[in-house]
Formats: C-alpha cells, sequence, structure tokens
C-alpha cells in the first residue's frame, strides 16, 4: 500500500511544469525529472543534450517499450523516493499512457496537475531560458509541440486533477502550485 502521494505535473514546453514543480519541492516533496531518463539515455550513448537528441532518444525509447515506458522507468525511483518523502512530484509527464501507468502504480495517492499557457508566452520562455533540450527556433518549437502532442499530451492534460493556467507572474504561479500541495498534503 503507497504511504505517500505521487503528484504529476503535465504540460507543453516552457508552460511552467518545472516551476510547480519547485514550488512543491519547497514545500518539502522529493521530485523525479522524467527527462533525466532521456538525458541519461543520451550521455549512455556518448550523444551532446540537445532538442535533436533528446527528441529522437525519447521517440526510440517509446516506440520500442511503449508510450508509457519512461514512467515506468520512474515508478520504482517513485517508490525509493517515497519511502523518505510524504509526497513525489514526477516532473514532466508527456502522455496519457503515462498517467494510467502511474494511476495502476500508486491508485488513489496518485494526482496530476495540468499546467498551461499560451503558445506565444511559451516561445518567450524557451527563448529566454535556453535550456540545452530547448527549440532554437519557431519551426523547431512547432515540431518538438507536434511531437510531444503525439505522445498523447493533450489527452494526458484533460485527465488532470488540477488546472493551472500559466500566464502571469511566478509568484502567482507559486501560490497555486502551494494550493494545490495543500489539498493533496491535507
Amino acid at each position: 500500500m503507497t504511504q505517500f502521494s505521487v503528484i504529476g505535473v503535465v504540460g507543453l514546453p516552457a508552460s511552467g511544469k518545472t516551476s510547480v514543480v519547485k514550488a512543491m519541492v519547497d514545500l518539502g516533496a522529493s521530485r523525479i525529472r522524467m527527462g533525466s531518463i532521456i538525458w541519461k539515455e543520451a550521455k549512455r550513448r556518448g550523444l551532446k543534450i540537445n532538442e535533436k537528441n533528446v527528441g529522437k532518444i525519447a521517440n526510440e525509447l517509446r516506440n520500442r517499450g511503449g508510450l508509457d515506458v519512461i514512467a515506468k522507468r520512474c515508478i520504482p525511483i517513485a517508490r525509493g523516493e517515497g519511502r523518505e518523502s510524504k509526497v513525489v512530484v514526477i516532473d514532466g509527464i508527456r502522455g496519457s499512457q503515462e498517467v494510467k501507468a502511474f494511476k495502476e502504480a500508486f491508485d488513489d495517492y496518485f494526482y496530476l496537475v495540468s499546467v498551461d499557457a499560451s503558445e506565444k508566452t511559451r516561445f518567450s520562455r524557451i527563448k529566454a531560458r535556453g535550456r540545452k533540450d530547448d527549440s532554437s527556433d519557431w519551426e523547431a518549437f512547432q515540431r518538438k509541440n507536434r511531437r510531444e502532442l503525439k505522445w498523447g499530451l493533450e489527452e494526458a492534460m484533460k485527465l488532470a486533477d488540477f488546472s493551472i493556467v500559466n500566464e502571469g507572474t511566478l509568484e502567482d504561479l507559486r501560490a497555486q502550485a502551494t494550493e494545490i500541495f495543500e489539498k493533496v498534503v491535507g
């Protein structure tokens, strides 16, 4: 039986997922970043961490292991983290099959938070943050969105227990994340 809660965070690139997760970590949650599974695979293969390589590996893993393969790799990690923390936050769910895998593993202790923002807002954030696996231009940004939508991201967002529209300030986003965290923790 699960003795801890798991909060999954889903949304398109630069919607604010990581900021929601950081707010919850600041409140005492443990964090698992699903993208780390892909980054580790890229490093194992000797590949540079960039949008092209990360996208290629993510597609390969899902094509070989199913759309829930990355979630299934994260579940034992979450169980381990749950021994130490009363809340584990999963950063970067990308599809409905991943949601299903987490729901099966953690039952009524799994909660899903959808974070959304307009394309214009998300693209301006990507240009400002300069992460290694971010899209470099508008076309690459659109390709990444389409790729992630193919994994069932939009369907996953519709399954959310909680939804955040992130068009305001970072303080607004943190306040919404804190409110959700407190509802889950009780």
